[in-house]
């Protein structure tokens, strides 16, 4: 235990006893093993962490490399490959696996990202066995190194309009793939500029002159070390971070796969030249593709939170040895963390990291049961892709937001190379837009709500979403979300029924929920309202559509912040009584009040905070980080950060 008694005196709270290796044990979950393996590598290749400062960025590409391979020798990197292939067979190991290689170097995790969870994801999920069995075996191994090449420089998250073409030569039995103008080179492709050499290209198929929308192509971008004939590479150069990765830009002039190239899991063409699929609807037959690939998204969104993770835990360790102006004439300097504008700063983030790490746990869980066939239906598919959207967004914004606070909380010594922030924000940044913008994640996440995954959940492109919803009965939408219902629940849950200023019932879960729940189907019937006006007034789908793309946004966000306080709550109900549920109950009010006192404007705009409830919660927010202050230090041991991984000299020794 790490508990201050001097802080816990000074706080006027009996603090709760935190058991640190049983939270531990409650965080790690089923998967401790896999996590301890990973830490173990860690350790091992911690010199990593050092050499990304020292080498050229040559030098660091090939160390990266050469630790990837090491590490995917330990099984670490090929847990959610089949057995048959050399895999662990376990898809939720193989994401937290990668969750915990977030405390380590960036590039290292991206890098195994790119091989292992882009490149052989594709391979795994868009092929078949012929593909299996050609690829799998060396590529879980590191032996055969391959690039994911769907971003063109035209075209990011607008994957359906990509330009490059790849059109059937029956003659021949052959595609023939060609990049058509510089905005349909691919762009930022990892593993590309030096040791990638095949590639998954995502092109637009044509069969005997129609085109049959996006499929992906495995195809060799280099031979004996060189580009294959017709394949043009360039290195993108230095980025911001994450140097010890190979992006670079591939064209392709006329390349000629065999018709076996194909990844033909949902269509195939015949030798004759007859194009072939069970999906016969083209954009459901899209988005079912693009479903399989979530792991990327469900992967980035946990690494996020493990980046966030190690920011914090230098941040509150420095924050306990650093003395800065005494309390009062001839007394010792105080510490960092007892000072409240300093724990206002850290303790709602690390508060905000534990609920996230608990809604990575259920989208991790809803992956696992999808993919490995436990439900694995369309609906599942939906919440699944929905759910990991919402909480890669969230979680890596948050990220970005930790490791900002946290440094300025480190002062000087965090802006120095030597101390790990550098590094952290320049090698994590880019989560923000790995995998899908974050607002053009959200948008599918309100996609999502305001066709409450309708049949036609595929078919449905912006304009597609609000003809469907302007079809709908307001009132059937008002119905749905009953937020007039919640509204007098959360009513309900107040001491006094209309004494808005009452403090009891702030630390109430129903309370909270409500709240969030409120927020969420007030915001979710208001773009529906929207929508509809819109569409009865004959103006442009896409024009309304823009016009209320903020209000998409922040509902989408309410939803996924509601999200996450469900799995917080549902977390700290399943725990046995004792201390360790008491500090995450403290967490969890925490968690809550603060995002309903970060969003009090909107409360109050809607009639649901008055002044004298809206300062209560602030006055409840200052007093839940009092409490939690004596137990901050075991709260992020419980993390398992390897001291190594810290790599902070100045802050945390």
């Amino acid at each position: 235990m790490a508990t201050d008694n001097a802080s816990t005196a000074a706080s006027g709270y009996a603090q709760p006893e935190v058991d640190v290796r049983a939270l531990a044990a409650v965080l790690d979950g089923e998967y401790a093993e896999v996590r301890d393996l990973v830490r173990t590598n860690l350790v091992t290749y911690a010199s990593v962490l050092e050499e990304a400062d020292e080498l050229g960025v040559d030098a660091f590409r090939e160390r990266v490399r050469e630790l990837v391979v090491e590490m995917a020798a330990t099984g670490q990197t090929g847990m959610g490959f089949p057995g048959r292939y050399g895999g662990g067979g376990d898809v939720g190991a193989s994401i937290a696996a990668f969750e915990t290689l977030a405390f380590g170097d960036l590039s290292v995790l991206v890098k195994v990202g790119v091989q292992f969870g882009l490149f052989g994801g594709a391979i795994l999920h868009l092929g078949t066995e012929r593909h299996h069995d050609a690829y799998l075996p060396d590529l879980v191994t590191g032996k055969l190194m391959g690039c994911f090449a769907m971003t063109e420089t035209g075209h990011g998250s607008n994957v359906q309009a990509l330009g490059t073409r790849a059109v059937y030569d029956d003659a021949r039995r052959e595609f023939v793939i060609t990049t058509h103008g510089e905005q349909a080179r691919k762009d930022y492709i990892g593993n590309a500029a030096r040791h990638g050499e095949l590639a998954v290209v995502f092109a637009q198929l044509e069969v005997g002159g129609k085109s049959e929308g996006v499929h992906a192509f495995v195809v060799p971008i280099r031979a004996g070390g060189e580009a294959a004939p017709g394949v043009h590479i360039e290195d993108d150069g230095r980025k911001m971070g994450l140097n010890g990765v190979d992006n670079g830009r591939i064209r392709f002039d006329g390349v000629r796969v065999p018709r076996e190239a194909l990844l033909n899991r949902f269509a195939d063409v015949t030798a004759e030249g007859v194009y072939e699929s069970p999906i016969e609807n083209p954009d459901r037959r899209f988005f079912t593709m693009l479903g399989t690939l979530v792991q990327g998204r469900v992967s980035v969104g946990g690494a996020g939170v493990g980046v966030a993770k190690v920011a914090l835990t230098i941040a509150t360790k420095y924050a306990v040895r650093r003395r800065q102006f005494e309390a009062s004439s001839g007394e010792e300097e105080q510490l960092l963390l007892d000072y409240g504008l300093h724990r206002r700063r850290l303790l709602p983030l690390l508060a905000r990291t534990y609920a996230l790490h608990f809604a990575q746990d259920v989208v991790r869980g809803q992956l696992h049961d999808v993919f490995s066939g436990i439900e694995d239906d369309a609906q599942a598919r939906r919440r699944l892709e929905a759910r990991a959207a919402g909480t890669k967004a969230l979680g890596t914004w948050h990220a970005t937001r930790v490791v900002q606070e946290c440094r300025e909380a480190c002062g000087g010594a965090g802006y120095l190379s030597v101390n790990r922030f550098a590094a952290l924000k320049a090698d994590s940044d880019i989560f923000t837009t790995f995998e899908g913008d974050n607002h053009v994640l959200l948008q599918l996440v309100a996609k999502g709500l305001l066709t409450h995954y309708a049949d036609e959940f595929e078919n449905l492109d912006q304009l597609g979403m609000v003809r469907h919803v302007t079809g709908l009965a307001v009132e059937t939408v008002m119905e749905k979300t009953s937020a007039h219902k919640l509204l007098e629940r959360v009513r309900d849950l107040l001491p006094g029924g209309d004494e808005w200023d009452r403090e009891a019932g702030l630390l109430d879960p129903e309370y909270q929920l409500a709240m969030l729940r409120y927020r969420e189907e007030h915001m979710l019937a208001g773009v529906a309202r929207r929508l509809k006006r819109g569409v009865d007034q004959e103006r442009d789908p896409g024009a309304v559509f823009s016009q209320v793309q903020d209000h998409v946004i922040a509902v989408a966000h309410a939803h996924v912040e509601r999200l996450v306080l469900e799995a917080f709550v549902e977390k700290l109900r399943a725990l046995p009584e004792g201390g360790n549920k008491v500090a995450l109950g403290l967490l969890c009010d925490l968690f809550a009040l603060s995002t309903i006192e970060a969003d009090r404007a909107w409360f109050m705009e809607h009639g649901r905070l008055t002044v004298p409830r809206s300062k209560a919660i602030s006055r409840e927010v200052n007093d839940l980080c009092r409490k939690v202050r004596p137990l901050a230090v075991d709260l992020v041991d419980a993390w398992g950060i390897p001291p190594e991984m810290l790599r902070a000299p100045d802050l945390v020794g």
